[in-house]
């Protein structure tokens, strides 16, 4: 049996496999003299079925079996003798040949990219930077406020942040179009749920007033027959209600948790948690930096077998999320090409990753691990337990070893590239509106 290589391009390989008919002839032959000891057939005791009516039987299958165990036992001698690191399987294709001795086949594949580091110091990396302040912490408690607010009727002008009830008509060209109307329609003013231009006409209003106005669509409108288009609409206004936020007592301590309702306890709570949060959005943002600085310094090409596996675990990961969501994938066709980018970026970062962690000996430490599963344990009531439940079954703990092990190639490229301070605004930090 023998094996000859040539080079198509970059990643990909091709390798000539030749295999003799008369070894897989007498491997078939004791595969099924193996098989009829055991083959049952009427008129003939158990092991006693004709060897020739065993092959006719079975012998496809044999064939089978046996030249599958044959091609990979020789692509994979001919791969080792030529100490090729294989990406993804192997495309066999048979060879047209006028052998009467041997079968001929090429198998083609990719193989791992040789990785030469590059020089991380000329590398430039912005880490962001952001103090938990007392201001920060107060605007937080105003979020939670908010989150929580409660509405009571005022006998005056709708104002922005006001909830109101409505009725609406809207006409297009004198007449109704569909969407258009509805009755006791509630909404918030300045939360965006309406156009500006609909909100500025609600705000100033009070309860029983009524008002007829143009309205124009904007031109990238989702219904496609009222986009660039004016029309107009006639409301009334049904309700006003003014925000009322709860006060920062007792009452509001409990519903955050605090089971005995100490306010202070609740701010050292909600500043420890901030201060966690923005630390890992933080961490987040520069790991993003290292991971596109590594990228940049060490270009290399991709198996595409490999993005292909990738894409198709995506895809896979998505529908599960839709299907937890209630969503019917079936209905919903997902597109190979909506996640290649984002394969490529991750195979890409693995390789880079696996080299950097293999040369600069960046392996997660047991105490690592540790410290980062009591660390998250924090955010729980009950810290131990999480604890626990992480080291009851090694294998949970290998997510926690992975996030680790990117720390370290973080710190390190950190301790190579050029790195400047970049203060960060908080409620962007936060994703937060003013």
């Amino acid at each position: 049996m023998e094996a000859t290589t040539a080079q198509a391009n970059e990643l990909e390989r091709r390798v000539d496999l030749s295999i003799a008919i008369a070894d897989v002839e007498k491997e078939m032959d004791q595969r099924l003299k193996r098989m009829g000891k055991n083959v049952k057939m009427a008129g003939f005791r158990p092991g006693k079925v004709p060897f020739s009516m065993v092959k006719q039987m079975h012998g496809d299958q044999a064939r089978h079996e046996v030249l599958s165990e044959e091609l990979d036992r020789v692509f994979g001698e001919a791969v080792t003798a030529q100490k090729m690191r294989v990406a993804g399987y192997p495309r066999i294709e048979p060879k047209t040949t006028e052998s009467t001795t041997h079968l001929e086949f090429s198998a083609v594949f990719e193989i791992y990219p040789e990785i030469v580091l590059g020089d991380m110091s000329t590398a430039e990396v912005e880490r962001p930077v952001l103090e938990v302040s007392a201001a920060e912490i107060e605007k937080t408690l105003d979020i939670l406020r908010k989150q929580r607010v409660t509405y009571e009727d005022a006998d005056r002008a709708a104002a922005k942040e006001d909830r109101v009830v409505i009725d609406f008509l809207g006409k297009k060209d004198g007449v109704p179009f569909q969407g258009g109307e509805a009755k006791d329609y509630p909404f918030v003013l300045g939360q965006g749920m309406m156009l500006p231009d609909f909100e500025n006409a609600v705000e100033g209003s009070k309860v029983g007033e009524s008002k007829t106005f143009d309205l124009a669509f904007p031109a990238d409108y989702h219904a496609a027959d009222l986009a660039g288009q004016t029309v107009q609409f006639e409301i009334t206004v049904k309700q006003v209600q003014a925000p009322k936020l709860p006060e920062l007592d007792a009452e509001f301590a409990i519903g955050m948790g605090i089971a005995d309702g100490d306010v202070t306890k609740m701010r050292a709570e909600i500043e420890a948690n901030l201060k966690r949060e923005v630390k890992r959005r933080i961490e987040g943002k520069l790991k993003d930096q290292v991971m596109e600085a590594l990228i940049k310094t060490n270009p290399i090409a991709v198996p595409s077998s490999l993005v292909d596996m990738e894409i198709q675990r995506l895809m896979q990961s998505a529908r599960q999320d839709m299907e937890q969501r209630g969503m019917k994938v079936k209905d919903m066709p997902i597109q190979p090409e909506w996640f290649a980018d984002q394969a490529k970026r991750r195979v890409t970062l693995g390789l880079i990753l696996a080299e950097v962690v293999k040369a600069e000996k960046l392996h997660a430490t047991p105490e690592q691990v540790r410290a980062m599963v009591e660390d998250g344990a924090q955010s729980y009531e009950q810290p131990e337990e999480v604890i626990r439940w992480y080291y009851a079954q090694p294998q949970r703990l290998q997510e926690v070893e992975g996030v680790a092990i990117e720390n370290n190639v973080v710190e390190w490229v950190l301790s190579k590239a050029k790195v400047t301070d970049k203060a960060e605004v908080f409620d962007e930090l936060m994703g937060q509106k003013n």
